[in-house]
């Protein structure tokens, strides 16, 4: 079962810290996120393995927008 992590406020992409893949565990920093001149972590929900990295560095993303889906 494939999980999404959404970005949880609107921003620039600063970072992009895994790619396709790749096997991470939970609260592991996937991206950061840069809103309001501050850079802000997302994490990873749970243990699993990178299937897609929807977003590049320099990208802007909105609220909900999805940025890595994790199986």
């Amino acid at each position: 079962m494939s999980v999404n992590i959404v970005a949880p406020m609107p921003g620039t992409v600063s970072e992009v810290l895994v790619q396709a893949g790749d096997i991470v565990r939970a609260d592991e920093e996937l991206i950061i996120l840069e809103a309001m001149k501050m850079e802000n972590p997302i994490c990873a929900s749970r243990n699993g393995k990178v299937i897609e990295v929807k977003v590049g560095e320099e990208e802007k993303v909105d609220t909900g927008q999805v940025l890595i889906v994790l199986e």
